[in-house]
């Protein structure tokens, strides 16, 4: 099984820290991290930092493009690479001690329809019913949505496995193409669905809602909870040891590697899920947008739970 992440709008993403910050006033920062970033370069380099082989299609901004492109190669990440007029957008997350994480995110370059076609010719050949294809994050401003559609459809026509993470989606264009995998949270699941989920029971009833309709797979991250999935052997929970959370970004891209690292092994569904919880879990015992470390998905896989409701 091959693993395939598309990075169409990507980021690099700063991490400060300011002690004692108070609005309205100058504040002296550190920059603690400053990477390159976006959903699908989140997943390849949480599969890559555990030796899960991946292809990463990214595209580059020219103004900047050189340093996001000698941040992936550092990493090792296997990656293709389209480029674009523009710059590639900025994303500062400021850290204080006692309050919640802030997020600035700047605009980054635009594009057009054409760039579609740049990816369509850069996977020619690539993808087949043994490819898993994870189409992540926001759709990059000029791009229609209805021509990512049609794109998307034509990928899935190779039998490649879609995933699906992206708020530039309604749900009815989600319905539409059918995905192989979707990952809502709770109140994304309530959304797509128009029904109240406040407990596991609301939850399953909403990601089944959506099979019914034609999604395979619904992993639904529940936060401290852990996650559910309803696929096609029934509905489980997974939970995951309890931990000290440093920075619950990128988490979500994380659990996606886990299911798909699960996959690719020939795992069951049911440990897809305990996979996807555990590398959510150990990405959040890292700071900013770092992966997880195969060393603490090793020890939660040892100790996490998954059962059929």
């Amino acid at each position: 099984m091959k693993i395939i992440t598309l990075t169409l709008n990507p980021a690099f993403d700063m991490h400060c820290f300011v002690e004692d910050f108070q609005p309205y006033h100058e504040n002296l920062a550190s920059i603690t991290a400053n990477e390159a970033g976006g959903k699908g370069v989140n997943i390849s380099r949480a599969l890559t930092v555990n030796g899960v082989e991946n292809t990463a299609l990214v595209v580059l901004g020219e103004e900047n493009g050189d340093t996001f492109r000698r941040s992936l190669a550092a990493d090792g990440i296997d990656f293709i690479e389209i480029t674009v007029p523009g710059r590639i957008r900025e994303n500062i997350t400021l850290h204080t001690n006692g309050a919640d994480e802030t997020r600035i995110s700047f605009s980054g370059f635009s594009a057009d329809d054409s760039l579609l076609d740049m990816t369509e010719k850069a996977l020619a050949g690539k993808l087949d019913e043994n490819t898993i294809l994870t189409f992540t994050g926001r759709v990059p401003g000029g791009v229609s949505i209805d021509a990512v559609k049609a794109m998307l459809g034509r990928m899935a026509a190779t039998g490649a496995k879609i995933v699906i993470d992206s708020r530039s989606f309604t749900t009815e264009d989600i319905i539409e193409l059918h995905p192989w995998l979707i990952k809502p949270n709770e109140e994304e699941i309530a959304m797509y669905s128009d029904i109240p989920v406040h407990d596991f029971e609301g939850a399953a009833k909403a990601a089944e809602a959506l099979r019914s309709k034609g999604i395979e797979n619904v992993m639904i991250s529940l936060g401290s909870k852990g996650a559910m999935l309803c696929c096609a052997d029934g509905c489980f929970v997974a939970r995951a040891p309890g931990i000290t959370a440093l920075s619950t970004i990128g988490a979500g891209d994380s659990s996606i590697a886990g299911f798909a690292a699960a996959a690719k092994m020939g795992a069951p569904y049911s440990e897809m899920l305990r996979t996807a919880v555990c590398y959510g879990s150990a990405a959040c015992m890292t700071e900013g947008t770092r992966p997880p470390k195969a060393e603490d998905v090793a020890m939660l896989l040892e100790k996490a739970t998954v059962e059929k409701i």
